[in-house]
């Protein structure tokens, strides 16, 4: 019998593992107010995360959940119903049914980390979030690595096609180069980091998912000036200078990223956004 797979919040990196756990084999449910953006061959369950009344009575059982959900709105309210609540309650749900759950998922921020004068950071670091959000991450994943089947992963900024902002920034000589670093990865490596860690027979409870290389906000964007064939943007001083990511303990999970630095992804974005600069 194929494994059955619930995306809960199945977005962008939700149907980036939906596409990869199709193709293994599984079959897959996803959760999300528009069903109809779910990729094709997702089941959908279309019901609202902050109403538990409306998940008491799941389509089938679950062998594996991912929690991939994303707040509406970037408020206090909002951030709580959608990763605790949501979390809390949907879990509780699937439990009542007799789901099986032989492994629960939580993508988390690497917002819980307050560190902003160039620290690396990685899954031993101590979490001090400067705001709501990364306070509320942090209940969240607690509800996940709780579980003995739980594991929580910390993602960085998360790029990929249709996301052309800084691209755009650049292009429209708008974009200043800083020495603050930046941590990234791509919602391609999103999902199929998501995927290996299913695949794992052991894993931890916790790890942080982040490309290969940070990078100042100068390195990038000076980068994307050349290949957009623009002038290199002005120097400017930074607030801070923001966090480094370590990624050692996905790595040493065999994990290889498709897309290792902000050059290999941003290159194809690049090139579709020249053929319609916007």
């Amino acid at each position: 019998m194929a494994e059955r797979v619930l995306i809960a919040g199945c977005g962008g990196v939700g149907n980036a593992l939906g596409a990869r756990l199709l193709a293994d084999g599984c079959e897959v449910w996803g959760i999300r107010r528009n069903v109809s953006a779910l990729a094709a061959g997702i089941h959908p369950w279309p019901v609202d995360l902050t109403d538990p009344d409306s998940f008491r009575s799941p389509p089938t059982q679950f062998d594996y959940v991912f929690y991939t959900a994303s707040a509406d709105r970037r408020d206090e309210s909002s951030y709580r119903a959608a990763y605790v609540g949501g979390l809390r309650d949907l879990l509780q749900a699937l439990g009542a049914a007799g789901s099986p759950m032989k492994r629960v998922f939580f993508t988390s921020s690497t917002a819980v980390y307050g560190q902003r004068n160039g620290e690396w950071v990685d899954e031993r670091s101590v979490t001090e979030p400067a705001r709501f959000n990364g306070h509320i991450l942090l209940e969240a994943e607690s509800i996940v690595r709780a579980l003995d089947f739980g594991v929580a992963v910390r993602l960085s900024g998360i790029y990929g096609p249709g996301r052309a902002r800084l691209i755009r920034k650049v292009w429209t000589k708008e974009a200043q180069a800083t020495d603050s670093w930046t941590n990234r990865i791509h919602v391609e490596d999103c999902g199929a980091v998501l995927h290996h860690l299913m695949r794992l027979d052991t894993p931890a409870n916790l790890y942080l998912g982040s490309d290969d290389a940070p990078a100042t906000t100068a390195e990038v964007v000076t980068w994307m000036s050349e290949q957009l064939g623009v002038a290199a943007p002005p120097t400017a001083d930074a607030p801070s200078s923001n966090k480094r990511c370590r990624n050692t303990l996905l790595r040493d999970t065999g994990y290889q990223f498709v897309y290792p630095t902000f050059r290999e992804g941003y290159a194809p974005i690049i090139k579709d956004f020249l053929q319609n600069p916007r």
